[in-house]
């Protein structure tokens, strides 16, 4: 495997946030040249990043963490509309006056004074080029006949911090936008069943776009370690789990 500067932290490390150690997020650095990206995992779908002082926000979900311990936010990203991925009263825990909200069209209706991008959007904010990359399913649909998330509705987002790339790819299927991506240092895809990707579609994805360090995400009660044996042929590719059930 090709090796870069990834190294994971104890959650005793957490004590830079005191308000909220107790809880346990665990954490990982990245190196950037812009500076070290810490990473923590607070769950499910939900994401924390702090570089260079400051602070942002994915899918901030309340069921997870007490926002209001939480430190406020610089940035928010919001992929969705889904109650699971826009919880009000979290975003507005974490929200400040001087806080850039990113967020989808759906997402809009109900949040306002936000930066709205829809799918192929590029935008470089707050010094961070981003690209909204689709977000869709292309096989798991409701008893309706409905796609569980439409073409369209949802953004995933390609964070550049420095010489790094980060993509959090949102709910989402092994799309052919995703498969295309190039040069991703980190990536973190989905894996709840029936909504998103099984671990052969994230593997499936993975082998396209072949992402340096791969984390599944929101993974619900699939199994996180099927994909290590699905990609255990694929040394360049380091497959991390974390606490994101």
């Amino acid at each position: 495997m090709k090796l870069f500067a990834f190294t994971l932290l104890v959650s005793t490390a957490l004590c830079v946030y005191p308000a909220f150690a107790q809880e346990l997020f665990e954490t990982d650095i990245l190196e950037t040249s812009a500076g070290d990206l810490e990473i923590t995992f607070i769950g499910h779908g939900t994401l924390m990043f702090e570089i260079g002082g400051k602070i942002i926000h994915i899918d901030p979900y309340g069921k997870l963490a007490d926002y209001k311990t939480l430190p406020k936010a610089d940035m928010i990203f919001l992929t969705h509309h889904h109650g699971d991925h826009l919880d009000m009263d979290a975003l507005q825990q974490v929200r400040t006056d001087k806080t850039v909200v990113v967020l989808t069209q759906m997402c809009a209706v109900k949040v306002d004074g936000g930066i709205i991008m829809k799918n192929g959007d590029t935008a470089t904010i707050e010094g961070i080029k981003i690209v909204a990359v689709p977000a869709y399913n292309l096989v798991h649909k409701r008893d309706n006949g409905q796609f569980f998330h439409p073409r369209g509705e949802g953004n995933g987002y390609i964070l550049s911090f420095g010489d790094k790339q980060v993509y959090v790819a949102g709910d989402t299927e092994n799309i052919p936008e995703m498969k295309a991506l190039k040069q991703i240092d980190c990536a973190f895809l989905p894996m709840n069943l029936p909504y998103t990707m099984t671990p052969e579609m994230v593997a499936d994805a993975a082998r396209a776009f072949r992402p340096k360090v791969l984390y599944p995400y929101h993974y619900g009660d699939t199994d996180p370690y099927e994909l290590t044996g699905l990609l255990e042929d694929t040394p360049d590719i380091e497959v991390r789990i974390r606490k994101m059930k």
